[in-house]
């Protein structure tokens, strides 16, 4: 498929620092004088009118991925083809070497959650998650990461963990992973296990790229909100992550409570010297 004939030229990327492109910041974005690599949330992406913020990183050479967020990959119904082909134009346009999408559901029974929910972590949910993502696959021209999500709760009757589940499904897939490690923290926390333990169990060798984000502690659970800054946690770990494995792009999310320019500097700054990739800023 066409994925396949892409999927060497992914593995030769050389992302660097990256940082998720919105409107809100898209002016500190294209003053990025080192910036290879962003990433725009498919959906905010009018084919027809795409924003000239995006088609001029495009046009000066930075690799743009587009992330998607409402495909509902792990729902029990089969993927929506309009929304994958959505997914596909927006590669096309970008010019794309990947997109990605999240182990996920949005919606159930054609009602719209508005919100990424987790999987049951079951042998007839990993069916479904197989069946869509095939689907999808079929239909992009660039290959395909999947992002497992924070989660603050688990479903019952768990047949696998997260991390066997998560090998379990991208052996069965022609997928890459996409590796959150802020999620990593959130999740592993959020049941009173170690992040460490949980990264050294998920099959590094397939990450396609990485994102990190804030979070904050609430009622004693570790929300993923992307409006705060990244803890040193978080740091750490990305730290421990590039200390086994050195994966090619490394992109901060931020989605709303913008801070000076200044801090968002920083925050990248700090993401660099946590994996050893070049400085952007």
């Amino acid at each position: 498929m066409a994925a396949e004939a892409v999927g060497v030229a992914v593995g030769d990327l050389d992302l660097g620092v990256g940082i998720g492109w919105r409107p809100d910041i898209a002016g500190f974005v294209a003053g990025l004088p080192g910036l290879r690599f962003a990433e725009v949330v498919a959906e905010s992406v009018n084919a027809g009118h795409p924003p000239e913020g995006l088609l001029a990183l495009r046009d000066r050479g930075v690799t743009v991925v587009p992330h998607g967020v409402r495909l509902s990959l792990g729902g029990a119904e089969p993927v929506d083809p309009q929304r994958v082909a959505h997914l596909a134009g927006c590669a096309d346009l970008l010019g794309a070497p990947l997109v990605s999408e999240h182990v996920a559901f949005v919606r159930a029974g054609g009602v719209e959650a508005g919100h990424l929910l987790p999987v049951p972590r079951t042998r007839a949910a990993l069916a479904a998650l197989t069946d869509n993502i095939a689907r999808t696959c079929a239909e992009l021209p660039v290959p395909l990461a999947l992002e497992p999500i924070a989660a603050l709760f688990d479903w019952p009757d768990a047949e696998y963990d997260e991390a066997d589940f998560l090998t379990e499904l991208l052996e069965r897939t022609d997928a890459m992973l996409l590796l959150d490690v802020a999620n990593v923290y959130a999740n592993a926390r959020n049941r009173g296990e170690d992040p460490l333990a949980l990264l050294d169990r998920l099959p590094l060798e397939r990450i396609a790229y990485v994102h990190v984000a804030g979070g904050a502690e609430h009622e004693g659970l570790y929300h993923d909100t992307h409006t705060d800054p990244v803890p040193a946690e978080v740091l750490a770990l990305v730290k421990e992550l590039y200390a086994r494995h050195r994966p090619p792009g490394l992109l901060l999310e931020r989605d709303g409570r913008y801070p000076p320019a200044g801090e968002l500097r920083d925050e990248l700054d700090a993401l660099a010297a946590a994996s050893g990739l070049p400085r952007v800023t």
